[in-house]
This record gives structure tokens, C-alpha cells and sequence, in this order.
């Protein structure tokens, strides 16, 4: 299947050529035949780059709704985590580079610039990172990690969560497919269990306090799967009630023949390496550690500032907003004490909490969705071109509620038959309250992570792909941003209060990720400086903290692409004047795609001098 995007300039431009030809010189017929001929090259090899990125991760081809027709086996396959299946991405991640640059750019137009430079960008950074001497390199995405498998990565939470959500069961053929992927899934763990004993034999071995909670989650896993309660069983059987066949029992018979024993495998692994863990939560003390993590802040915020640059930043940026939250503490009351203190106290109101309970949980939701119902309405204020926005709200599985963040999200399939997902964790409703929620679902669901995916999955194949941490984290964190913008707390102060301490919160994760892997905090010091800096409870930053012990840098990447988008914006008010429009500066970030921020600048500058 050939995705070939073919642009109105682009059918006029070929109007005018055929218009013209035969008033025009041989010598520009003849470029402007080469020009055509370089474009559909690059349109196919940007496609074809693009199937081969997803045979390597099929479950990709099955969350986008890629799977059928001439790809349909797609749906029956997982994707290699053993050292043989590395080496394989590595391989065509070079080969794939080097026909990708071949391709002049200056011959085909300003789309497939942007695709091509999005492609080498993110190729060249996994390149790098697959030279590392550990760890997994997210192709195009986010989640690089020093360790393969921790509290918040493995195929143990990825799999189930992926069968469950992603993948579909309609007929007797998903039913079938299912049970082939789940038949699949020792080979992945035990991929993964070379990798972490290879890890573990250069030095690498992740905290002490991660891998309790990755053992905890593993034990429950193996405990509910050997209680006949596992959650691979029970997706199966829920949705096959009416597609005959023995459905449940064959997967069942899998999951305690095969799934269970390599699950096994896994933990006596980790309880080894437990054995030798130490309490020091950043990568300074590791093996390559100062190596890995200039390499993950660079994947991350697609810049090259140092640590000590990001530290600074954070606390400047920090500094500014809480003197915007300091007035509207006032008038509420909160007069003395620090501003972290005082929305500590804020957060302890009883007005404020969701009871411990299903109907606490119940409300949580709730809120979401009439927050999610009143920003709908107001998106034509900020976009000249409407997406669906198809989205569901869903818990967290129970055994990923310990080492998941709050929330996250992302946009559904390319046709839309798979709707976007905010997966909310509702384990503990301490983690929430009624000034936050509405800020985090903006950010995770619309206009955020689920609005902008849906914009990128309309863009050539390869760019629903390829995704930058510091574009999607900082449009999300801009979309929380646009719904200030469009009257979400008017009367709300409170609730700006809470959407100005959630863009707090990620100027606090620079100051933190960058004091833990460059500047040596413990984790301790870390979580201290952001309850004190913040007033974050600790039921919300222990899992926060520890995510970015897991993920070195991924939490960098949210302001630093906040603020670029922000710089950009003022360049364009600056550069158009009263022709700015922000309907159409917010169509140009996202209608350009997810790109590393020197290309958002690239698109930002086409888009004034069109403007």
C-alpha cells in the first residue's frame, strides 16, 4: 500500500507546467520534469521507510488500524526485544538513513522537506543511541530508557496493556491472532532477559527502589495469572462471548504453559540484580552514565543544552509563573508562606478531594469528560481545521497503577476505528483533586496529546510515526495553555491555580531530572526540593520521581518544547502584526507535524512569510 500525498499546490503547479510546456524552454521542461520525478521518489522511499519501521514494531501497525489488507499479518506478530532484534533495527535505521539523504532537498516541496528532515533527525539520534553500551532507544518516540525492563517498561506491562487496548477482536481471525501474539510473548520476555543480563554484566543495574516496585508488579502478575485471573485471559474471553470457539481456555493454556515460566525467568532475574542494587537514583553513578544521559536529554529536547543550562532554566521559568500565581493566592486567602506551602494547603482542602473510593474514582472521570465537552466548543476559536478528536477515558490496569504517572494519553488508529486513549490512574484518588484534573486532561486528551496525534496520523505514514518528546509534551503543555487562553478558568480561579502549577510542575522536573543524573541529588533531595518548590503532595511525586530515574531526560523535554513554541509564537506576532492570527499559527504547529524544534522553527517560518 502506497500513501503518495499529493498537495493542491502541488496538482496546480502540474496544471501550470502541462499549461505552459510548450512555451517554455527545453532546458526548464527538463528541470521541471526532474523536479517531479525526485518528488514521487521521495514520496514512495518516505513510505516505504516507513512499512519497514513497522514490520520491526507490528503492534504500531495495529494501534494505528494498519493492519489489514495486504498487511494484515501484521496483526499476528510482536516485535523482537532480543539482542538479534536490536541489531536488526540498528542495521536498517543506517541503511534506511543513508537512501533518506541521498534525496535532494531542495527538489521536492516544503511537506516532504519537513518529512525528510524529521526522518534523519530522529534516525540519527537513535543511531546514536543504539551506539550506547545499554539500554532501549525509542525509534521516533519518547520512552529511551537506560533499563529493559523497570516499574514502567517491559513487554510484563506493555503486552497486556497493548492486547487489552489495541488490539481488536471482532472476528474469529483477531481471536486467532491474538492467541498467536500471546503465544509470542515468552519469546519477547526472554529477548528482554538476555538484554538485562547483558546490562547487568557492564555494570548497569537500576535502583534498589525501582526494582521493588518492578518485583511487586512482576509477583502480582504472575500471581493473578496463576490464579487463573490473569488480565491476557480475561480481555480474550470478555470479547469472544459471542465468536464461537474455545477462546478462553486456549489462552489460558498458554499464559500458565508458556507466558507464566518466562515471567518467572524475569523476576528471578531482577531479584538477583536487586542483590546489588544501590539507593543512588541517578545515572552519574553508573557505568557510561554521563555518556547516556547527554544522549537522553538531547533525544529528549532535540537541543543541545547542558544540565546546567535545563537546571537554570527551570528555576527562572519557575520564578515567573508562581509570581503569576501569587495575586490569585491572595485573593483566596493563602497570605502567607511559600507559594509551594500555600497550594499544598490549597490541595488539603476538603472541597477540593475525591473521596477514597469508586465514587471518588467515578468523579475523577467525570470531571474529565465534562471538561473534555466544554473545550470541544471552543476549538474554532483556535484551529482553522477541526479533527474528530474521538477519545476515550480508561483506568489504568491495577498492576501498572504503582510506577504510572497520573495520566497520559494519545491520538487512536489512522482511520479512526481505534479512538484516542487517556489512560487515567486512579489506584490512589489522592493523586488527584478538582483543580488539577481539568489541566491534566487538557494536556493528555484535547486539545492536547489526542487533538495533535489525530493531526499527525492525516501527515504521510512515516511522520504518525515519528514523534519528538519535546513537540508533543510541549503541545500538550500549550494546549493547557490555549485552554486558559480560551476561558476555561474565567471564573474559575481556583482551576488556574492548578493549570499554573501544572506548568510549574514541569519547570520543577527540569530542575530535578537534570539534579538527579548530572548534579547528583538523591532521591530524597529530589523529591524534598519539589514538594517544598511545588507543593505537590508525595503520593504524586514518589511514581514522578521515579519515573525519571527510569526515563534519564524524558522529563526535560516538556518545557524546553513549551517554551520554543511560545518563542516561535511571539516571532510570528512580532513578524505580521495585525495579520497574526492565532487560528493560523496554531494550524502551522500542528498542521506541520511532530518535528524536532529547529524544524518548528523552519515551518514556523514558512508559514509567516505565506501569512
Amino acid at each position: 500500500m502506497t500513501h503518495i500525498t499529493i498537495t493542491r499546490r502541488d496538482a496546480l503547479t502540474g496544471l501550470a507546467v502541462t499549461a505552459g510546456a510548450l512555451a517554455l524552454p527545453a532546458s526548464v521542461l527538463a528541470a521541471a520534469k526532474g523536479i517531479t520525478t525526485v518528488q514521487a521518489r521521495a514520496s514512495k522511499l518516505l513510505d516505504d521507510v516507513a512499512w519497514r519501521l513497522l514490520a520491526e514494531s507490528p503492534e504500531g501497525a495495529t494501534s494505528l488500524g494498519l493492519d489489514t489488507g495486504a498487511h494484515v499479518a501484521l496483526r499476528s506478530r510482536l516485535g523482537d526485544r532480543s539482542p538479534a532484534g536490536v541489531a536488526r533495527q540498528r542495521a536498517l535505521l543506517r541503511a534506511d538513513l543513508h537512501k533518506i539523504s541521498a534525496i535532494p532537498a531542495n527538489a521536492v516541496d516544503a511537506q516532504t522537506q519537513t518529512s525528510l528532515a524529521v526522518v534523519k533527525s530522529a534516525y540519527r539520534a537513535a543511531l546514536d543511541g543504539f551506539a550506547l553500551p545499554y539500554g532501549d532507544v525509542a525509534i521516533g518516540g519518547w520512552r529511551n530508557t537506560p533499563y529493559v525492563v523497570i516499574q514502567n517498561v517491559g513487554a510484563y506491562l506493555d503486552t497486556p496493556r497493548f492486547l487489552d487496548g489495541d488490539h481488536p477482536v471482532r472476528n474469529e481471525a483477531d481471536a486467532e491472532a491474538y492467541l498467536t501474539r500471546l503465544s509470542q510473548m515468552p519469546a519477547l520476555l526472554d529477548g528482554e532477559l538476555a538484554r538485562l543480563k547483558s546490562a547487568s554484566g557492564k555494570g548497569l543495574i537500576a535502583p534498589d527502589f525501582l526494582l521493588d516496585k518492578a518485583i511487586t508488579q512482576m509477583e502480582r502478575t504472575i500471581t493473578d495469572a496463576s490464579a487463573g485471573t490473569s488480565g491476557l485471559v480475561h480481555s480474550l474471553e470478555s470479547r469472544t462471548m459471542t465468536i464461537p470457539g474455545d477462546w478462553a481456555p486456549r489462552a489460558k493454556g498458554i499464559v500458565t504453559k508458556n507466558v507464566l515460566p518466562a515471567l518467572q525467568r524475569q523476576l528471578d532475574e531482577l531479584k538477583k540484580q536487586r542483590i546489588r542494587a544501590t539507593s543512588e537514583a541517578g545515572m552519574w553513578s553508573r557505568p557510561h552514565g554521563d555518556e547516556w544521559y547527554a544522549w537522553g536529554l538531547r533525544a529528549s529536547t532535540t537541543t543541545r543544552r547542558t544540565p546546567a543550562e535545563i537546571h537554570q532554566i527551570g528555576k527562572d521559568q519557575l520564578a515567573e509563573l508562581q509570581a503569576r500565581m501569587e495575586p490569585i493566592l491572595h485573593k483566596l486567602g493563602y497570605t502567607s508562606g511559600t507559594v509551594g506551602a500555600r497550594m499544598k494547603a490549597l490541595a488539603g482542602d476538603e472541597r477540593f478531594k475525591f473521596s477514597k473510593d469508586d465514587k471518588g474514582r467515578a468523579e475523577i472521570v467525570k470531571l474529565m469528560e465534562d471538561r473534555i465537552a466544554f473545550i470541544r466548543t471552543k476549538l474554532p476559536q483556535a484551529f482553522r481545521t477541526l479533527v474528530p478528536g474521538k477519545l476515550e477515558i480508561r483506568r489504568l490496569p491495577a498492576a501498572e497503577e504503582a510506577g504510572a504517572p497520573n495520566a497520559y494519553g494519545g491520538a487512536g488508529s489512522i482511520d479512526g476505528s481505534i479512538p484516542g486513549k487517556v489512560w487515567v490512574n486512579l489506584g490512589d484518588t489522592d493523586r488527584h483533586n478538582r483543580f488539577s484534573v481539568p489541566d491534566l486532561v487538557f494536556h493528555e486528551g484535547i486539545p492536547g496529546h489526542v487533538w495533535q496525534g489525530e493531526y499527525a496520523n492525516r501527515l504521510p505514514l512515516i511522520r504518525s510515526l515519528l514523534a519528538f518528546n519535546a513537540y508533543s509534551e510541549g503541545w500538550a503543555l500549550y494546549a493547557q495553555q490555549l485552554a486558559d487562553e480560551l476561558g476555561a478558568y474565567d471564573d474559575d480561579p481556583v482551576g488556574r491555580l492548578g493549570y499554573l502549577q501544572g506548568i510549574s510542575f514541569r519547570c520543577c522536573r527540569l530542575v530535578v531530572d537534570t539534579g538527579m543524573h548530572a548534579m547528583r541529588w538523591s532521591r530524597a533531595q529530589a523529591q524534598a526540593w519539589f514538594a517544598e518548590a511545588n507543593g505537590s503532595g508525595l503520593s504524586e511525586l514518589a511514581p514522578e520521581i521515579d519515573r525519571y530515574c527510569s526515563w534519564p531526560g524524558q522529563a526535560c523535554g516538556y518545557k524546553m518544547g513549551h517554551s520554543e513554541i511560545n518563542v516561535q509564537r511571539a516571532r510570528a506576532k512580532a513578524a505580521l502584526g495585525a495579520k497574526y492570527d492565532l487560528r493560523d499559527f496554531d494550524q502551522a504547529v500542528v498542521g506541520g507535524g511532530n518535528v524536532p524544534l529547529d524544524v518548528l522553527a523552519l515551518n514556523v517560518g514558512r508559514y509567516i512569510a505565506g501569512a
